[in-house]
């Protein structure tokens, strides 16, 4: 990427059939953005909750100029889509099929500066947002971690932070 491009960074997570629901949350968002560029997709143990099942996390940058009330909007509803009650005041401590949260609104590539501890305290994000900065902003990256495999449209992605474009004349996506 030569030129600098702005939108949001997304923490993006399932705890429930998380290999299938990470694929219906990424097949989700390209149904509205034309392009997600994604970290790699890591296996996280649950953290300030009672549960056995691991979760699936990945964050992806979407570049757009809407608003984040819009964006919350579209991540809200796609919640629901899969089965979240946004209504329960238990929701941020029961197993989940997908959680989106908004960390920032963000430009890569960016002026070289961390953005990790900056925009969350959800530490177990960190290596992600590490590789996904990295990823936007051209610059060397080595995971210490290896990333899930996750297949979307006949599309596998996961392993390592990637770009999915969906041409939108031909309703075709392909990994570039």
């Amino acid at each position: 990427m030569n030129e600098s491009h702005s939108g949001y960074l997304l923490g993006i997570g399932s705890n429930i059939e998380p290999q299938s629901n990470i694929a219906k949350i990424i097949h989700l968002l390209l149904c509205q953005f034309p392009r997600l560029s994604l970290s790699c997709v890591l296996k996280i143990p649950p953290i300030g909750m009672n549960s056995r099942r691991d979760f699936l996390n990945v964050v992806v940058f979407i570049e757009t100029t809407m608003t984040e009330v819009d964006l919350k909007t579209i991540c809200n509803d796609i919640e629901i889509a899969l089965g979240r009650n946004r209504a329960d005041p238990a929701r941020k401590t029961k197993d989940r099929t997908a959680d989106l949260d908004i960390l920032t609104k963000a430009i890569f590539p960016d002026d070289g500066n961390r953005l990790v501890s900056s925009i969350t305290d959800e530490y177990f994000l960190y290596p992600l947002l590490e590789e996904i900065n990295a990823y936007l902003s051209n610059r060397d990256y080595s995971s210490k971690q290896t990333g899930e495999t996750i297949i979307v449209d006949e599309l596998t992605f996961g392993q390592t932070a990637t770009t999915i474009d969906r041409d939108t004349s031909a309703s075709n996506e392909r990994v570039i």
